[in-house]
């Protein structure tokens, strides 16, 4: 057998199993799906992640919707929450409840405009007068110091017990009264200058522009230069004391 022909067969040989080939590839239906999903493998990871993104995307929208429908539904719609838990206390308790309960110490004088004074002999102790000062106004006053009273005609100021001095100014409540007592005489009789007086002014303290005159028995009562005053006390019992 020649080279030549030789050669014919194998190349024969070689195209006859090609074909064969071709033809058992063609005929396997596996062939193509497997092309087929490979195709589909290779677009999924494209659509997966659009569609994990687009999910995600409405997952966040979703939730901002909610935030702010919550944040809404939240907030006061008349604006007053946020001043009535924080500033509703600061009024009620500084400007309602401090404000008017506690208004501080009082700093208003009482005078014979907003008071009533009163003169009363009294048996015990003995040549004593005592005064009464009633506060006639509507807010507190203080009443300071010493009376200065002027029996009859009297040119001079008696002087006061230095011993009866409270230890803080006597303030009355609309209604209330404070007390001072006079001694008018010496009880033994050693005084000097006596005389009988039947009309007396009575300043609530030494710098009071205006005088009260409160009546005094018709007989009148008896002077002399024993006479001295007690500071404005609370109680008639401290002002007579002395």
């Amino acid at each position: 057998m020649s080279a030549r022909t030789t050669r014919t067969r194998v190349l024969a040989a070689a195209a006859l199993a090609v074909a064969t080939l071709t033809l058992t590839a063609c005929n396997n239906g596996e062939g193509v799906r497997d092309e087929g999903a490979s195709a589909g493998t290779t677009s999924q990871p494209s659509s997966t992640p659009t569609s994990e993104s687009q999910k995600n995307k409405e997952t966040t929208t979703g939730a901002g919707q909610a935030a702010s429908s919550s944040d809404s539904n939240s907030k006061p719609k008349d604006g007053k929450g946020a001043q009535n838990s924080s500033g509703s206390t600061g009024s009620s308790d500084s400007a309602g409840s401090s404000g008017s309960q506690d208004s501080g110490p009082t700093r208003t004088s009482c005078t014979t405009a907003n008071t009533r004074m009163a003169a009363t002999v009294v048996s015990r102790p003995l040549n004593h007068v005592l005064l009464t000062v009633t506060n006639t106004g509507s807010k507190n006053c203080n009443v300071i110091g010493y009376p200065a009273v002027r029996f009859g005609e009297a040119q001079s100021v008696p002087p006061v017990f230095e011993d009866s001095k409270p230890q803080a100014v006597l303030t009355l409540a609309p209604g209330e009264s404070g007390y001072a007592g006079v001694l008018l005489s010496a009880a033994d009789g050693s005084g000097s200058n006596g005389y009988t007086a039947k009309s007396l002014e009575v300043y609530l303290n030494k710098d009071a522009g205006s005088a009260a005159k409160p009546s005094l028995p018709a007989k009148g009562v008896y002077v002399d230069d024993s006479i001295s005053v007690t500071y404005w006390q609370q109680t008639m019992a401290d002002a007579l004391t002395w």
